[in-house]
């Protein structure tokens, strides 16, 4: 390939083209937007614009006679099938937040040369690395910009109020416990630009990046009055008269979007500002008034809003029932059709599934693409068919089926794996030491107060005791009716930091996997409510955490390798298997949902 025929050469030469007028020796370009999101809006998509790469997660960095992508190891096949005769090469790294790229610059940057990074979507942790690095930087251009023609505009889509009785608690409540928390920090002022806190502060949802319902905007809030009083830096048009009423109401006022780096600037000297160093911008940071002090802490909101209320619990149980309900139909029917000989793909599964989930009560979107891969692409994590690239599912094998729903009262995500045909005595050793994992990490008790963290090892037991590992996080924090993935705490191998501390209200996932390259890949996710357990010994050794399964769909005992389970192991799936029949048998009753019902019931017979 040459730039002739493809794209992607000839954008990386536009840039390189573009780095010689400025005098760049190099471009970094992260995934990332202003508010560091993790799914981004289309005008942020630069990364995947420049290099072709699809993946949620990965950092380009192009110099004058070398282009490298940094990925970690749930994308390495897909990468290197996209990258194939871009002139990209790939560095494999440990974890997404590896910062290789980092040591790749200082070693390949000319001293005195200059990389050049858009400030306003740099983080301030990889700030500091470049600086300790002795890479000089340019934050004050958007190369990529320059060649970028017809890039998308910021969303027009409208907000709205996210309403009882899935909106448990009235904004003024939430503008209260900010307020509380600001007061114990001794700051006057605090910015909010990552869109989950934004959404959660406020009662409001939008529809500006994909799979999250959540707007772009930055709030500034003023905690010098009796009452919390703020800003919302927001795209015009997109507050209609009526809400902005009842956001003036309670204190908030509207801005233009771009006007958040100005009112940080005018900020009156001898206040302090906190700021979250982990979720906010270089660019803004740098736009501070002089004469400011900043404190660095986390956002009291992700604290916050990490610790579901048992109203919100309530409509989230309710939220997975009609989420279980969805794939019981559409297990249901894609068995049907298998069995009928009908030729089914990996889109199928997509299309139908998602179509399912629409059909439920307070639907409203999916939470990420569907991830429908069958043997070789179920070895991929984050693998996602596509017209162009897809398998036909037929003769024998797994399919892995990871998915989820934004409902109104709540966000679902799990994964589960299917047999089809003849599963092979590998195939169901693997299937089952992932089960295994699940299952030991589901019923385990803890001290309240423990960094998350430390449970990773206990999904990874049976697969280590083996010699097999996986690269992801164990588990990820959720949302209620917001982020698929949220903090603080993250079950992984993450160093343990204090805002990691497990707390009652707390749903994270479970996920551990197993992964053959060019074979199969094994999965197997719940979602998970932190809840106060009852101790025999009472409270001489502090309060104890227990987890609650929230997701109800059944588990494939097809693939399961009986010799391998413990008495009390089939105990635990046979009584998980009861409640999910329980829970979801009345959602089936009606005469169209009979195949589904009977479904339900065949699956969740006990062994």
């Amino acid at each position: 390939m040459d730039t002739r025929t493809s794209p992607i050469r000839l954008r990386i030469a536009h840039l390189r083209e573009a780095m010689a007028e400025a005098g760049v020796h190099a471009v970094l370009v992260p995934s990332a937007d202003p508010h560091l999101s993790e799914y981004l809006p289309e005008r942020w998509q630069a990364r995947e614009w420049l290099s072709g790469f699809t993946g949620s997660m990965g950092t380009l960095v192009v110099a004058a006679d070398t282009a490298v992508l940094f990925a970690d190891s749930r994308y390495w096949t897909q990468a290197e099938a996209e990258l194939a005769g871009t002139g990209i090469a790939l560095e494999k790294i440990a974890t997404g937040a590896a910062l290789n790229h980092v040591d790749w610059l200082a070693r390949h940057v000319p001293p005195g040369a200059t990389v050049a990074v858009d400030g306003q979507v740099l983080g301030l942790g990889l700030h500091a690395a470049l600086d300790k690095a002795g890479v000089r930087l340019r934050t004050d251009l958007d190369l990529v910009d320059r060649i970028w023609p017809g890039r998308a505009p910021l969303p027009p889509q409208p907000v709205y109020e996210h309403e009882p009785p899935h909106a448990t608690v009235p904004r003024a409540a939430r503008l209260a416990a900010v307020h509380e928390a600001l007061r114990a920090h001794g700051a006057t002022h605090h910015l909010v630009s990552t869109v989950d806190d934004l959404a959660w502060i406020t009662n409001l949802r939008g529809s500006d990046v994909s799979y999250n319902p959540v707007f772009l905007g930055h709030l500034l809030l003023d905690a010098t009055g009796a009452a919390l009083r703020g800003t919302l830096f927001i795209g015009e048009g997109k507050v209609g008269p009526a809400l902005a009423a009842a956001l003036a109401a309670d204190g908030i006022a509207l801005a233009p979007y771009p006007d958040a780096a100005a009112a940080l600037a005018a900020l009156p000297a001898g206040g302090t500002l906190l700021l979250d160093p982990k979720r906010v911008t270089l660019g803004l940071r740098q736009a501070v008034a002089a004469g400011v002090a900043v404190k660095e802490a986390i956002n009291p909101s992700t604290l916050l809003k990490s610790r579901k209320s048992a109203a919100e619990a309530a409509h989230v149980r309710e939220a997975m029932a009609q989420d279980g309900a969805a794939m019981c139909a559409f297990y249901a029917w894609f068995e049907a059709a298998l069995a009928r000989g009908e030729r089914l793909t990996e889109l199928t599964v997509d299309e139908r599934l998602s179509a399912e989930r629409a059909r439920r009560p307070g639907f409203k979107g999916l939470s990420f693409p569907v991830i429908a891969g069958y043997n070789a692409n179920g070895a991929m994590p984050h693998y996602r068919a596509t017209p162009e690239h897809h398998a036909v599912i037929e003769g024998d094998g797994l399919l892995l089926i990871d998915s989820g729903g934004q409902y109104l009262g709540g966000t679902t995500d799990i994964t589960r794996v299917w047999p089809v045909g003849t599963v092979s005595a590998a195939m169901k050793r693997d299937y089952t030491l992932v089960l295994k994992g699940t299952m030991q990490l589901s019923r385990a008790r803890f001290p309240r107060g423990t960094a998350s963290p430390m449970l990773d090892s206990l999904a990874r037991a049976p697969l280590w005791a083996e010699g097999i590992d996986f690269g992801h996080g164990t588990g990820h924090g959720v949302g209620y009716f917001l982020a698929v993935h949220e903090g603080p705490q993250s079950i992984s191998k993450a160093v343990p930091v204090p805002e990691m501390a497990m707390e009652p209200g707390m749903i994270t996932s479970i996920e551990p996997g197993v992964y053959r390259e060019g074979q199969w890949g094994v999965r197997i996710e719940n979602l998970v409510l932190n809840v106060v357990a009852a101790t025999s010994e009472g409270s001489s050794f502090g309060e104890f955490l227990e987890f609650e399964t929230l997701t109800l769909c059944p588990i494939d005992t097809r693939c399961i390798e009986p010799s391998l389970m413990r008495a009390d192991e089939l105990a635990w799936l046979n009584a998980y298997h009861a409640t999910v029949r329980e829970r979801l048998e009345p959602l089936l009753a009606a005469p169209e949902h009979a195949a589904a019902r009977a479904w339900l019931i065949e699956r969740t017979q006990p062994i």
